[in-house]
């Protein structure tokens, strides 16, 4: 429900405001500060998206958390879709969103939410099974062979190595 209305008062938002903001400043000025803040954005996006893979990167190297650097890259991506997409409630949302301080905010608040089940990086641990009493018994199925009826052992025709003499 929350989803639908953010789908519809989003826009009902943005249609008010460019009447508005267009009222007050005229079309091509209003046309002009949307396009600016889309060119802008891309670049704030295209930097600040650089250094957050920088900084994941970093956390994968020396074997920290990564969950902050992906959620500040999710972030950064999603302002960068804001930003281009035309309007001002959005270009605003967008501009918050690449501030570090307000996206450090959000992952504040979107972290005490979530609950993790575990972590864990590097290689998945050696799988164990319970200790059984008869852990020296190994099953498996044999044949007797007699020594005319030999299995050939390529070229040399010769024992296999692993048999006793």
């Amino acid at each position: 429900m929350p989803l639908l209305l953010a789908f519809i008062a989003v826009p009902l938002i943005e249609i008010a405001l460019f009447i508005q903001i267009g009222g007050l400043i005229g079309l091509w000025s209003t046309l002009l500060i949307v396009l600016a803040t889309a060119v802008l954005g891309t670049w704030l996006v295209r930097t600040q998206g650089a250094a957050e893979l920088g900084r994941l990167r970093q956390s994968f190297a020396t074997l920290q958390d990564p969950s902050e650097p992906l959620a500040n890259g999710a972030m950064v991506l999603f302002a960068g879709m804001l930003l281009l997409t035309p309007g001002f409630f959005t270009d605003a949302c967008g501009l918050l969103l690449l501030i570090p301080a307000v996206r450090a905010r959000v992952f504040r608040a979107v972290k005490a939410r979530v609950r993790f089940a575990q972590f864990q990086m590097g290689p998945q641990p050696t799988q164990t099974r319970p200790a059984h009493p008869d852990d020296r018994v190994i099953d498996g199925d044999f044949e007797t062979l007699d020594a005319d009826k030999r299995p050939t052992h390529g070229p040399s025709q010769g024992p296999s190595g692993w048999t006793r003499h």
